[in-house]
């Protein structure tokens, strides 16, 4: 991170973003997390992975930004995740609870159909610096 008010941050622990985008921006006293798919570091894509393999590989990545832009996972407020189908929506709950531990921010979990390369989960978040 660089300090300046508006900071867009690259994560080293992350694949490259595939667009234009950052993987956070910090802003404002707030850490604004792009979406994250379940994409390793490496760039492998977990289109083959079971779903709660896909949910724990996204989570990661958010916790990997929120670290990154000096942030953590019990300082998130918000949070939005993007699933394949309603019918994966207990297995997130239960993959999400283990990995936010006592922190509950607000949260939406949005059934999409369909996600980029095939992907089951996109999991993005705002939390405090």
């Amino acid at each position: 991170m660089d300090g300046e008010p508006n900071a867009a941050v690259h994560v080293a622990g992350l694949a490259a973003p595939g667009g234009h985008y950052s993987h956070a921006v910090v802003a404002n006293g707030f850490v604004f997390v792009s979406g994250q798919l379940p994409i390793t570091a490496e760039g492998a894509r977990l289109v083959d992975a079971p779903f709660e393999q896909q949910a724990r590989q996204a989570l990661k990545n958010v916790e990997a930004a929120l670290h990154a832009c000096g942030s953590r996972v019990d300082k998130l407020v918000q949070v939005r995740v993007y699933i394949d189908a309603m019918e994966n929506w207990p297995a997130f709950n239960s993959v999400y609870a283990a990995w936010a531990g006592m922190s509950r921010p607000a949260r939406a979990v949005v059934p999409t159909g369909p996600l980029h390369f095939g992907l089951k989960v996109e999991v993005e978040a705002v939390a405090l610096v």
